[in-house]
């Protein structure tokens, strides 16, 4: 079985410079496995500058663009199985499109603090809110658009950590059908995770930091007090539960796709500006 891990620093889709080199970062951190070939996605280095608005999505040649490279990527490697390094949550659209395209019965463990199911009418612009929604075949015309297999069904889905809805984020859900249970005082037991596996051959992982409470655990979105987002709020979540969770998930399962989004090392992040601005490290 073939496994690649996909660099995708995609940091326009959420509209903050960290997430690039936070997914830079989160490439180290994982366990080095040299029979897991490390593939990047092109993505413009953050420059500073803002960006604009077209058609409802904030930097929207650049997004759609660095989704199409990473569908190049993968279908030049056709591996059997996706690590995706992000990025922010937007990553998770090539590769999920990819594998569902390659295997029968997949279905989505989204674990993430919020749905994802944002369109470009609910007025927020950043398009790593839309990516669920565009895998479900939703989305806006030019995210769902790009997908090459049929758009995965409401009841592949399930959400792990879903905590408070918009109102526009609740309809949508009704709307379409998909299950959930916002998950503020208990998250899911494992029972509930078990049964929603048995029904499929093959899982795909989504997991965003910011499914933990930022509390405890710092480099997430929450954690900043400048950042207000679309104005939801952050997970509850300790890195405790998330690790049986995902025991849980992989021992039970054959998970050919896992993504970890939305890592903002912002101390970090810091950190590295800080030194770069010293002569003495870049002459």
């Amino acid at each position: 079985m073939k496994t690649i891990r996909l660099l995708y620093p995609d940091h326009v889709s959420g509209g903050l410079e960290t997430y690039y080199f936070g997914a830079h970062l989160l490439a180290h951190i994982l366990p080095p496995n040299d029979r897991q070939p490390l593939v990047m996605v092109e993505i413009a280095p953050p420059d500073g500058k803002e960006k604009t608005v077209q058609e409802g999505i904030y930097a929207r040649d650049e997004v759609l663009a660095g989704i199409r490279d990473a569908m190049r990527k993968i279908e030049d490697e056709a591996p059997d199985r996706i690590i995706t390094i992000g990025g922010n949550c937007m990553v998770s659209q090539a590769p999920f499109d990819y594998l569902h395209g390659k295997y029968d019965k997949v279905g989505i463990v989204w674990i993430d603090a919020h749905p994802d199911v944002s369109t470009v009418r609910d007025g927020y612009p950043n398009a790593h809110a839309m990516v669920l929604g565009s895998l479900l075949g939703y989305g806006d015309s030019s995210l769902s658009g790009l997908l090459r297999n049929p758009p995965f069904r409401a009841d592949d889905v399930l959400y792990i950590g879903l905590q408070g809805l918009h109102d526009y984020q609740k309809r949508f859900l009704d709307e379409h059908g998909v299950e959930y249970r916002i998950q503020t005082e208990e998250i899911l037991p494992e029972s509930e995770i078990t049964a929603f596996l048995r029904r499929f051959d093959h899982i795909l992982v989504h997991m965003d930091i910011d499914v933990l409470d930022e509390h405890f655990f710092h480099s997430t979105y929450f954690a900043n007090p400048a950042l207000s987002g679309d104005g939801s709020g952050g997970g509850r979540m300790t890195m405790e539960q998330l690790t049986g969770m995902l025991h849980c998930i992989i021992g039970a399962s054959d998970v050919v796709g896992f993504t970890i989004a939305e890592y903002l090392p912002f101390d970090e992040h810091r950190l590295h500006k800080m030194l770069s601005g010293l002569p003495l490290f870049t002459e």
